[in-house]
């Protein structure tokens, strides 16, 4: 069974960075694509960032020119890093990795945004 463990979550103020990290039971080349979601109270889960096998990112417009997804193949981690976050982006965040018949997910690792 595939795990996905997310971590680095926090509080931060306005304007400031925070890098999450999510680390793979398996090698994360074995995903067609690995992701960040989130989901803030009352809404829906929603995309953040993707990146494909082959080493592509795509991102939401809401967060284009701030976050940044990456991984480490060593390490089967996927990082999303955060910068000039604004208080809209507190959520949870959650890793995602598909494959053609299958799709996990992890805990969620909370990201708080506030002065």
């Amino acid at each position: 069974q595939v795990q996905l463990v997310e971590s680095g979550g926090g509080l931060v103020q306005p304007g400031g960075s925070l890098r999450i990290s999510c680390a793979s039971s398996a090698t994360i080349f074995s995903f067609n694509t690995m992701g960040w979601y989130r989901q803030s109270p009352g809404n829906q889960r929603e995309l953040v960032a993707l990146l494909s096998v082959q080493g592509s990112p795509n991102y939401a417009d809401a967060v284009k020119g701030r976050f940044a997804i990456s991984r480490d193949g060593a390490k089967n981690t996927v990082y999303l890093q955060m910068n000039s976050l604004k208080p809209e982006d507190t959520a949870v965040y959650y890793c995602n990795g598909k494959r053609t018949f299958s799709e996990y997910w992890g805990q969620g690792t909370q990201v708080t945004v506030s002065s």
